[in-house]
């Protein structure tokens, strides 16, 4: 199982970007796949997930109406894409596959991570 996650993003406040999270080795549409970041000396912050099966998404409150998580089927690939950057959205973005056991949720794969940079 390998997710593989597109390059490093520099743009400026009020822009947009577009990481990708190209995934392998495992049946695409079976598994939910989450966001997380992290910022600068930070911990993790969940922005949400997606099924790529049917879509269905489920976004962290804090990002409703900036957050936009996709799925290619065609090509395995998840994509988050957040408008309006501000430089708290400086941050180490993850893509990671979520699995349930026991009824805990857990991780057991993640992509190397993409640095987004907010900066003018």
């Amino acid at each position: 199982v390998q997710l593989v996650q597109s390059g490093a993003e520099l743009r400026n406040p009020g822009a947009s970007v577009k990481v990708s999270c190209k995934t392998s080795g495992y049946t695409f549409t079976s598994y939910y796949i989450d966001w997380v970041r992290q910022a600068p000396g930070q911990g993790l912050e969940w922005m949400g997930r997606i099924h790529p099966e049917d879509g269905e998404t489920n976004y962290a409150q804090k990002f409703q109406g900036r957050v936009t998580f996709t799925a290619d089927t065609s090509t395995s690939t998840v994509y988050v894409e957040l408008s309006s950057l501000r430089s708290e959205d400086t941050a180490v973005y993850y893509c990671a596959r979520r699995v349930v056991a026991g009824g805990i949720c857990a991780y057991d794969y993640w992509g190397q991570g993409t640095q987004v940079t907010v900066s003018a």
